[in-house]
């Protein structure tokens, strides 16, 4: 992964969901949990689980983005993604691969907060110089829809 953070697309996401960090721990470190929490998810696949050499928790698995293309026009992405729970319960980070040289690092850090619990997610992409403009726009839409989706989902959860 490029480390030159000017050639990369950087931005952070903040929201309050109504429930608690493990709660919400337990929903993100779920790989089936993705599928309709972005919005371009729709399968997940080859789920594989570990620990690194440092004993972390990690999760492999093959996620599937659907990009509508033109009426009934679709491209099936597949995407591999690593998932490292990098301090249980409250922090998350995962690397995905994608095809065409595009790659993603999102780190999302869990804190209690009145009435619940601060999700704050740190993206950092890159991309092709042709790519960069459409994959930073998907990965912010993206991001902003995963926020309040697992809004909904923590507020209406049983």
């Amino acid at each position: 992964m490029p480390d030159d953070r000017k050639s990369s697309i950087v931005f952070e996401t903040s929201s309050v969901v109504a429930a608690s960090p493990d709660e919400v721990y337990r929903h993100l470190t779920d790989p089936h949990s993705y599928i309709g929490l972005s919005p371009l998810i729709v399968a997940v696949c080859d789920v594989r689980t570990g620990r690194d050499a440092d004993g972390r928790a990690v999760t492999d698995y093959v996620a599937v983005e659907r990009f509508r293309l033109a009426g009934p026009l679709r491209w099936d992405n597949h995407i591999r993604v690593r998932m490292v729970a990098t301090r249980p319960g409250s922090q998350i980070v995962s690397d995905v691969r994608s095809p065409g040289w595009v790659w993603l690092r999102a780190v999302v850090d869990l804190t209690t907060e009145t009435g619940g619990t601060r999700i704050r997610e740190s993206v950092t992409a890159g991309a092709p110089l042709l790519l960069r403009r459409f994959v930073a726009g998907q990965a912010r839409q993206v991001a902003a829809y995963r926020a309040a989706e697992l809004t909904r989902r923590m507020a209406t959860r049983p």
